[in-house]
């Protein structure tokens, strides 16, 4: 295959953290900023913000540079974008994530999968059905094909495209990184049940926000909220699976690099005192 299109996949296969916002989806300024950011990602935020699969297209459209795709010699983009939608695992709406696909991101964020149930779903939803030889055949996908736009936006023709349109690491090659957020105590409770049941999921985010509602605190940071984090991480440990963390600041950047989380979101902060000193800390 040729080199990676999702340079956030690159980064985790290579132990290193990648860093990147929440962002709305609309705004021109934001996507031309954050394309050429120090960044690694950018997360449209579709789930706390309306629905707005035209605002989504503009944001990508207005990522890509000429410049940098000729300089760099590669199709990936410098950013990579993605997108989080607005449905919870257990409403299985398999039409946002299909368009979402279709409009050209190359990862989802899965709110609230608190079951097994929910992230079958959520890896079937983002695949489509493999080919009769492909030893990844589970969990059958069922995604329809009509990926036109995803097409143009990748730079890829169609045979390309549905080799490389998969979910990573099930398919060792795909470029979709499916983002399983771990944000209830039920989540919590019910970790090592999904994993056994989808082994190689992408990443769970481990959200300390709902997190603390869900555990009766409110919102609040606290040593409960502390225990849920340290028992989802430590499943995610044993099982070889990359986590990440949502909610980052210089107060707990260096930890959460120690503790060996792949996937951290700063603020979208022009200058991000976080980003620099993470990337300080990891090498990069």
């Amino acid at each position: 295959m040729a080199a990676r299109l999702n340079n956030v996949i690159e980064l985790i296969e290579s132990g290193k953290p990648a860093f990147g916002p929440f962002l709305p989806a609309g705004s021109i300024p934001d996507a031309t900023w954050i394309s050429s950011s120090s960044y690694d990602f950018v997360v449209y935020e579709l789930e706390h913000n309306a629905f707005n699969l035209s605002d989504l297209s503009l944001s990508l459209q207005y990522m890509l540079n000429r410049r940098q795709i000729l300089e760099s010699g590669s199709l990936a983009p410098a950013v990579t974008p993605m997108v989080r939608i607005p449905v919870n695992g257990r409403e299985q709406s398999q039409w946002i994530v299909k368009q979402v696909l279709d409009i050209g991101v190359y990862g989802i964020v899965f709110p609230m999968i608190n079951t097994p149930e929910d992230a079958i779903a959520a890896l079937q939803a983002a695949r489509y059905i493999q080919a009769e030889d492909a030893p990844d055949q589970e969990p059958i996908g069922r995604r329809g094909h009509a990926p036109g736009n995803a097409l143009r936006y990748w730079g890829l023709d169609q045979p390309e495209y549905f080799d490389r349109a998969d979910v990573w690491p099930l398919d060792p090659d795909g470029e979709v990184l499916p983002i399983l957020q771990c944000e209830t105590i039920e989540g919590v409770n019910n970790l090592p049940a999904i994993l056994d049941a989808v082994p190689s999921p992408g990443l769970i985010l481990i959200s300390e926000s709902d997190l603390s509602v869900s555990l009766g605190q409110k919102g609040a940071p606290g040593p409960l909220v502390d225990d849920a984090v340290r028992r989802a991480r430590e499943v995610c440990q044993e099982r070889g699976v990359p986590y990440g963390s949502p909610q980052v600041d210089m107060s707990n950047v260096e930890q959460r690099i120690s503790e060996g989380f792949s996937f951290l979101m700063p603020g979208a902060a022009r200058v991000s005192e976080a980003l620099n000193r993470g990337r300080e800390l990891a090498g990069r």
